[in-house]
């Protein structure tokens, strides 16, 4: 595949020169806290859009049908066969040997060509004539036939019909080397192309030897790969080496291109396979065990405690008798170690610190269990709430908004604030689902990290209720309506600008978690206002004294107006007029 077909990374939309308080970029406010790091934002509305996901960034990928496979196949074998002047079946079988690269063809065919014949088996001339009009013997059955029932590769070996159509027939319900097919004589290296297939397989191998053919374009090419989704049928094309691994399949998975896995920045591939692999082992079978059961002290199988008193049986055969607290004997608990019910040994030695192995590594794994539980409840709670806001969109698209279209007696084109609002949704639960994942594996020991971390992921969280809520609860307002409402425009603003918000607190926080948290110095300092700055959008290239309100944070209750008497919120960055003391978005004081 050749450059041309494939789309540059490139970075997001250009912004625009007319960006709004919720873009986050220059225009939004100035400052003059040029030494807290930013991130730059990027002004990504489009009311023109149609795939408001997947076009909002420049793709460095190509979502292929079939079709378009079959189209680049025949381009590729066409573009061998001119170059090379070589017929059209022999050059499908170069390439499949290459891997489908046509430029690893050209530069192995140029620098020897014979040893590139001999080894794929092209053959220049037939090894054995094949004569005309006389009979002969076939090499595997030893049968005799005139020479119009008998056929034979390159080389010239004849085989009769039913021989070719049985070693084909096997060859292709073996598995996709039918593609590598080779004459059936043992000596013989002789290449058997799809010409061969096309005259001589039944229907039914005829098509699955070109479903594994079209396969192969696929899954022999380092720069392709299917969609994981089950049931999708799309391959994507890559530029290897451009940035974000993330794709959008037409099937609408998203999926990371280099681990299959779903997508799932801002955290790396290594700590998803960890994390998976840590959802699905043993592991924590074994941690459940070790914290919530002991064993018993005669026959060491693990006892789980179902009842309050601390007289232990062992089940058969063993009916071993024991202490829960000190895993003594119980006949040795009596009046003289405290009675029956009042075992003091295990008090006494948690009181005094003295612990025995297994009560270090009991302690240990019931300490590693809850913080385990703890980060994978909130992962899968997001992924809970990203399934259903999944599910709220597309009734949004199928059914609400006709309905609202026709209750506010607006076009739908105008209403696709609201579909956007909920794919922004579905992307950052998906983002913040993740985000676990990387507290989980968060070294204990980075307490100033973990302390920004937790900060960022709070914010963000923050900012997604709000979103979630308004786009969820306050729009049934208005779908149950009876008629227009005054006050839908107010509630348009409201929401395209929560989304936008919301936008700019993930874009900042994934790209502080790529970034590996680097605000946070060799101290373990990070300033509050710089991280509230960095997640609510505020920039810190001022632009020298453009309006009397263009002062740092600190300087007193005009911070943050802009020309037009504007204030924007430290919380959410909404502009809120200059009378008012509460944010309209986030209901938090100036």
């Amino acid at each position: 595949m050749e450059s041309e077909d494939e789309f540059d990374m490139q970075d997001a939309a250009a912004e625009s020169a007319d960006d709004d308080f919720y873009s986050g970029g220059d225009d939004a406010f100035d400052s003059d806290d040029a030494d807290v790091a930013d991130y730059e934002f990027i002004d990504n509305d489009s009311d023109d859009s149609d795939e408001l996901i997947s076009n909002r960034h420049q793709q460095n990928y190509t979502v292929l049908s079939e079709t378009d496979i079959h189209q680049r196949q025949e381009d590729d074998i066409m573009r061998i066969s001119t170059v090379l002047s070589i017929p059209k079946v022999s050059a499908s079988i170069l390439l499949r040997y290459y891997n489908w690269s046509v430029s690893k063809v050209h530069d192995e065919w140029f620098a020897n060509e014979e040893k590139v014949r001999k080894a794929v088996g092209l053959l220049e001339k037939q090894v054995v004539q094949f004569p005309d009009g006389r009979e002969m013997t076939c090499g595997i059955c030893f049968e005799t036939y005139p020479h119009d029932r008998l056929h034979a590769a390159a080389c010239g070996h004849p085989f009769c019909y039913l021989c070719w159509q049985g070693y084909i027939s096997t060859s292709i319900n073996d598995g996709p080397g039918c593609l590598m097919l080779r004459c059936p004589d043992p000596s013989c290296n002789a290449a058997i192309g799809h010409d061969m297939i096309n005259k001589l397989a039944s229907d039914e191998d005829k098509d699955k030897y070109f479903r594994y053919f079209i396969r192969s374009y696929v899954e022999d090419n380092r720069k392709t790969k299917w969609c994981p989704a089950p049931g999708c049928d799309y391959a994507v094309d890559f530029v290897v080496g451009s940035g974000s691994y993330d794709v959008n399949c037409r099937c609408s998975y998203s999926f990371c291109w280099n681990c299959t896995e779903e997508a799932h920045r801002p955290v790396d591939c290594g700590t998803v396979a960890k994390w998976i692999l840590k959802n699905s082992a043993e592991s924590e079978n074994m941690n459940w065990i070790l914290a919530n059961s002991k064993p018993c002290p005669k026959c060491k199988r693990p006892i789980e405690k179902n009842q309050g008193c601390m007289h232990i049986t062992c089940t058969p055969p063993c009916k071993f008798e024991f202490c829960w607290l000190c895993l003594g004997a119980w006949s040795d608990h009596g009046e003289r170690t405290g009675g029956f019910y009042a075992c003091n040994r295990y008090e006494t030695a948690k009181q005094e610190g003295v612990y025995d192995e297994a009560e270090k590594r009991r302690e240990m794994a019931k300490n590693s269990l809850e913080r385990y539980t703890h980060y994978y409840e909130r992962w899968a709670t997001n992924q809970s709430s990203r399934q259903k806001a999944l599910a709220d969109l597309q009734q949004m698209q199928t059914v609400h908004l006709e309905k609202l279209s026709d209750i506010q007696c607006q076009p739908e084109s105008q209403l696709k604030f609201i579909t956007e609002a909920w794919l922004q949704i579905v992307e950052c639960r998906r983002v913040l689902k993740w985000t676990y994942s990387y507290g989980y594996y968060l070294p204990e020991y980075e307490h100033g990290k973990r302390q920004f971390f937790e900060y960022l992921q709070g914010e963000a969280e923050s900012g997604l209720e709000r979103l979630h809520q308004c786009a969820e609860k306050e729009l049934q307002v208005y779908l149950s309506a009876d008629g227009p409402s005054k006050d839908f425009n107010e509630f348009r603003t409201k929401l395209a600008g929560l989304t936008s918000v919301t936008r700019n607190y993930f874009e900042n926080l994934v790209r502080a978690l790529e970034n590996g948290l680097a605000d946070v110095d060799s101290h373990g300092a990070c300033s509050r206002t710089g991280s509230s700055k960095s997640l609510g959008g505020g920039s810190s290239r001022g632009r020298g004294g453009r309006g009397k309100g263009s002062t740092s944070r600190s300087s007193g209750p005009s911070r943050n107006i802009d020309d037009s008497g504007h204030w924007s919120c430290e919380h959410c960055t909404y502009a809120n007029v200059k009378s008012a003391t509460i944010c309209a978005m986030c209901q938090q004081r100036r």
